[in-house]
């Protein structure tokens, strides 16, 4: 393993003086994360004034009271909502109070543990074609150069698409994902008039360009729901069955066409997003620590031999699981939440008043110097008992009530790809290129990963 004097994998440079406004809007633009205080790994809360006043929040305690005990206090931002509702209108990730909860018991069974094993073989189909491509790449053996972040988000397309509109004609995957990309590109970026709290109406010119995306999107959704409902039941279920026949239990209220395609594009969006950049990280840390890269080959082969991982494999593969926490810890995608204070409060004895943006830098906060030992540092290690872990201070999926409900399929996925790919590749940082983390509405490579892959024999 490494010592505390080897260099650590790419990180953000933090803010280590003060910004104004306008420079503070430059950078949101470029790369949100470095609009961060440096004393934000370092202080429980940090505050100050850009246009309105924001708190960012790094200490667990406050985070509980945040996330979990004051939630109705604390709804998702203004800022958030813009940018996100007009794709996925008022789903699972951007409805607040009775509107939130009973869409979230309508789907709760959708992901439960048995119905994510059942949709196993899908991600372990899309490891093989993974296999595959990176073989026709490498003949015999030789090694070449690939960009890992093009193939987890092919990968991981492929994954969600199937799980989620299987068998479907009239869903055209490409169209989806071209218009997906689209719109994240035109939309994502912080708006000069959100840093000044402009109120809702105000357009935002950025978004108002995004139509066209945004109706190819809901209609090709729309008429691939349409089609499943105008079909016979299926023997093997997928996302769209087991949201369609889904319920609130409490008001036996089932979700309508806009209501499914609003919250299956949610999944869309970032059940593939997420996880592709999970993977993508994970195999440019392995690649930066060979020793942790081997130790988990060990893992891999001995569990798998030379098929490839499945959902019953998960129990056998702890290290690898392990890995994939640390790089959520290290490169978590949803790296910067904000939330709007709806009443006065303290936190870490600061006053918070009503409208105050109370941001957590989920980024900072996994690299806090008093919750994490060394923090800049890949150490799966630290993962190896999971529950020595203190709550809320490791949030990739959130936490409280509205940690993200695709958590476990998530790292199902996560977990059967990468220790597939392992068991048949060994992978190598290339000379003077490295992944820059870069944050506009996930945390992303910027250029890629680009890493030598060389098949094993």
């Amino acid at each position: 393993m490494m010592s505390d004097s080897t260099p650590h994998p790419a990180r953000v440079p933090l803010v280590t003086k003060p910004m104004g406004i306008w420079r503070s809007f430059q950078k949101s633009r470029q790369n949100l994360l470095e609009i961060i205080p440096d004393l934000a790994t370092r202080q429980p809360i940090v505050s100050g004034r850009t246009g309105k006043r924001w708190h960012m929040v790094m200490d667990p305690d406050s985070l509980k009271r945040v996330l979990r005990d004051k939630l109705p206090d604390y709804p998702k931002s203004d800022v958030t909502k813009n940018i996100l509702r007009p794709a996925i209108g008022e789903s699972l990730f951007i409805a607040e109070g009775a509107h939130w909860h009973w869409q979230r018991r309508a789907a709760a069974p959708t992901f439960s543990h048995r119905n994510i094993a059942n949709l196993g073989p899908v991600m372990t189909a899309a490891a093989e074609n993974t296999c595959a491509r990176l073989n026709a790449i490498t003949p015999h053996g030789r090694s070449a150069r690939a960009d890992l972040f093009e193939e987890m988000v092919t990968a991981t397309f492929e994954v969600i698409s199937e799980v989620t509109f299987s068998g479907g004609e009239a869903f055209d995957r490409t169209e989806v994902h071209k218009a997906i990309d689209s719109y994240i590109a035109q939309t994502a970026r912080i708006s000069i008039l959100d840093m000044f709290g402009a109120p809702n109406w105000v357009p935002r010119p950025g978004r108002v360009l995004s139509g066209s995306a945004l109706k190819t999107m809901k209609r090709l959704s729309d008429r691939a729901i349409e089609d499943r409902r105008a079909q016979p039941p299926k023997e093997q279920l997928d996302l769209l069955d087991l949201m369609m026949a889904g319920s609130d239990p409490e008001t036996k209220r089932s979700m309508s066409t806009s209501e499914l395609r609003d919250n299956l594009l949610t999944f869309i969006v970032a059940g593939h997003e997420t996880t592709a950049l999970t993977l993508s990280w994970a195999l440019y840390l392995c690649a930066f620590d060979p020793e942790v890269q081997q130790k988990a080959r060990a893992e891999a082969q001995t569990a798998l031999g030379s098929r490839a991982a499945t959902a019953d494999d998960l129990g056998k593969l702890p290290y690898i699981r392990s890995i994939i926490d640390e790089t959520l810890r290290l490169y978590p995608p949803a790296a910067f939440l904000s939330r709007t204070a709806q009443k006065p409060d303290r936190l870490c004895g600061r006053e918070i008043r009503r409208g105050d943006t109370v941001m957590i830098p989920v980024y900072a906060l996994h690299r806090h110097h008093k919750l994490w030992d060394d923090p800049d540092a890949f150490r799966p290690a630290r993962f190896k008992d999971p529950k020595a872990i203190k709550r809320f201070t490791y949030l990739p999926f959130g936490d409280g009530p509205r940690i993200c409900i695709g958590a476990g399929f998530a790292v199902q996925e996560a977990v059967i790809i990468l220790a597939t790919l392992l068991a048949r590749f060994r992978f190598d940082l290339l000379k003077n290129i490295a992944p820059k983390p870069v944050m506009i509405l996930t945390l992303r490579p910027e250029g890629g990963v680009h890493l030598r892959v060389t098949p094993l024999k």
